[in-house]
């Protein structure tokens, strides 16, 4: 029996693939674990760091949020970071933080174990990148920094309790 060509090289999305399957994992965060196999380590990472930077800041009321937030859902690359936003839009801002804060604790620790493997000179197994683009598939999110915040962002049963 021949052995694999990838025998000998570390799955960088091995974890990932362990958390979208993983029962005791919320669905939501079984899907942005999915949703982030095959994304580049550092490229996801800071993604999800921004994405849930913005969402933050606009439920803070930070000046700057809502532009921030509208910048990056509207902006002409890849729809990864939609992807994720649109997966947890309309859950609740506090579990939408929550969940990208989850995510960005993963994304980091498979960035960190990259960097790691980089240097010991340890090979990984080519990473196949999910998106067939660069360019956004279909039509942008509007850019107006001044959108209303729907009832996801206020009556969030985790600050407000049950409806």
């Amino acid at each position: 029996m021949k052995a694999n060509a990838f025998v000998d090289r570390f799955d960088l999305d091995l974890n990932l693939r362990d958390e979208s399957l993983d029962p005791l994992n919320t669905p939501t965060r079984r899907a942005l674990a999915a949703l982030s196999i095959g994304v580049g380590p550092e490229d996801a990472y800071y993604a999800a760091r921004e994405l849930r930077e913005a969402v933050q800041w606009v439920h803070e009321g930070e000046i700057g949020g809502k532009a921030r937030l509208a910048r990056i859902l509207s902006t002409g690359c890849d729809d990864y970071q939609r992807c994720l936003y649109f997966s947890l839009a309309g859950r609740g801002v506090v579990r939408v933080l929550d969940d990208l804060m989850w995510l960005e604790e993963k994304l980091l620790e498979r960035a960190q174990l990259t960097t790691r493997l980089a240097h010991d000179k340890s090979r990984t197994m080519p990473l196949v990148n999910p998106y067939v683009s660069t360019k956004p598939d279909g039509p942008l999110v509007n850019a107006d920094p001044n959108f209303v915040e729907g009832p996801s962002w206020y009556l969030d049963p985790d600050i407000t309790g049950p409806y």
